[in-house]
């Protein structure tokens, strides 16, 4: 029998297996994690022909390396970044195939911060609450890459798309994301909800998959005090006591104590995965209908 699995030869900065995540679990208090970039994630799994579900390697910014036991069909995606099968260049955001025992390496990222990398029969490690995905906050699911890790892999359809190269969104140069007023920003001074969408604010290296976190002017509270904790969604914007705006990302806590004064629209989501440190981002209100 055909021994599918890949070998781990360099983990990179992070690198985590995720699919579409585990929502509906949040009375559980479990988060829905899964792809941050989750377009970029279903367009390299379209490129194998594997299901939109299935789940691949999500790296941060430095790639990773990895060297498959049997030939596979992989496409690299998301964070553009060189990729190449045994030193030899070959083509990112395509299907690429990989003999036995070749050494497959993801490079760093040369624009973005995420790339995913989808393999041919998707990676089969264990399920947890129906989701393969690595949950930083929770401790759910497979642990990040390490050097040495198998991963096993599932059965390849054969029908992955034939193309030279496939259209991928550009990671922003700047970010903005539309947002709806949360449940709490009644809790913030009149100034400080013309300086939130009014102001422009940069990515915080201190970002990751929990929250992308802000620097900038600092917003000021309305009512002070402590709030009860009480359920989080995913985009909702908390703002700590420093004043500085927090986007909850896939492996946000479900509850939270600090005032949500917004929510960002779904859609704006990807691009926030992309964002690297130093990133202006800006917050544009959309008015409810």
């Amino acid at each position: 029998m055909t021994d599918r699995a890949l070998v781990v030869v360099r983990s990179g900065a992070l690198t985590t297996v995720q699919d579409l995540g585990r929502p509906g679990h949040a009375h559980l208090g479990v988060p829905r994690s899964g792809a941050l970039d989750g377009p970029a994630a279903a367009l390299v799994n379209r490129l194998v022909g594997n299901a939109r579900g299935a789940a691949v390697l999500e790296t941060t910014l430095n790639g990773c390396a990895v060297r498959p036991r049997s030939a596979v069909l992989v496409a690299v995606g998301g964070a553009p970044c060189p990729v190449t099968v045994d030193g030899r260049p070959v083509a990112w955001g395509a299907p690429v195939p990989v003999p036995a025992g070749a050494l497959l390496d993801v490079g760093t990222a040369v624009a973005g911060l995420r790339t995913y990398v989808a393999v041919s029969g998707g990676i089969t490690v264990d399920p947890v609450l129906g989701s393969r995905s690595t949950d930083l906050l929770s401790g759910l699911g497979p642990p990040p890459l390490t050097v040495g890790a198998v991963l096993p892999l599932g059965a390849p359809t054969h029908l992955h798309a034939r193309v030279d190269a496939a259209p991928q969104p550009a990671p922003p140069a700047e970010l903005v994301l539309h947002v709806t007023r949360g449940p709490r920003h009644d809790w913030f001074t009149p100034e400080a909800l013309r300086t939130f969408t009014s102001r422009t604010y940069r990515v915080s290296s201190a970002s990751n998959r929990i929250g992308l976190r802000t620097e900038g002017p600092a917003l000021e509270r309305a009512v002070p005090g402590e709030l009860p904790s009480e359920g989080m969604v995913l985009g909702a914007i908390q703002v700590p006591p420093d004043g500085r705006p927090v986007v909850f990302l896939a492996d946000h806590p479900t509850t939270g104590g600090y005032p949500v004064i917004a929510v960002v629209r779904t859609a704006d989501l990807p691009a926030a995965a992309q964002a690297v440190p130093g990133t202006p981002v800006r917050f544009l209100e959309v008015r409810r209908r």
